[in-house]
């Protein structure tokens, strides 16, 4: 009886971690919800300010006290924007390839599974990465805590444009 007993909250418990899986990159494709979906398309208009330099639109998005982890070293809000301001790294394109949104009450995590090219010290590069954006909600409006750039070590997919 034990064993039977022990059994059932076995099952009831698997059955009940499977339901609480976070929602991935790599997951089941299933349809967002608004917030989330909001969150996708500010992500997605956010890499294509980063490339198109666009510093005023990002000083919105970005709370005073964002933080910015990159392959060579952390910053804050103030420094990100200069970097990107006078192209001491120039997100010049992002393909993402895929995107979730984890929501908790009014702070939301959304992973990114990209290829960057970019421009660094006057060198272009590619590299995969998992970009991890924080999100926190304040008067109605998502504002960026922290990006963060994690190495992947997949094969990059994208092909650089040739010069």
């Amino acid at each position: 009886m034990k064993k039977v007993i022990i059994g059932i909250f076995l099952c009831v418990a698997c059955i009940q971690l499977s339901h609480a899986q976070a929602n991935l990159p790599t997951s089941t494709a299933r349809a967002a919800t608004n917030a989330e979906q909001e969150l996708l398309d500010l992500s997605k208009a956010k890499w294509q300010w980063m490339s198109d330099k666009q510093v005023d639109t990002l000083n919105g998005l970005f709370d005073e006290k964002c933080v910015f982890v990159h392959m060579g070293g952390s910053w804050g809000k103030k420094q990100e924007l200069n970097t990107i301001k006078n192209g001491f790294i120039w997100y010049k394109k992002a393909e993402v390839y895929g995107a979730s949104v984890n929501i908790f009450g009014n702070t939301a995590i959304l992973l990114n599974d990209i290829d960057l090219l970019a421009v660094v010290g006057g060198n272009e590069v590619v590299h995969a990465f998992m970009v991890t954006e924080v999100y926190l909600k304040e008067d109605g409006k998502w504002k960026m805590g922290s990006l963060t750039f994690s190495t992947l070590l997949r094969p990059v997919k994208m092909t650089a444009p040739k010069p």
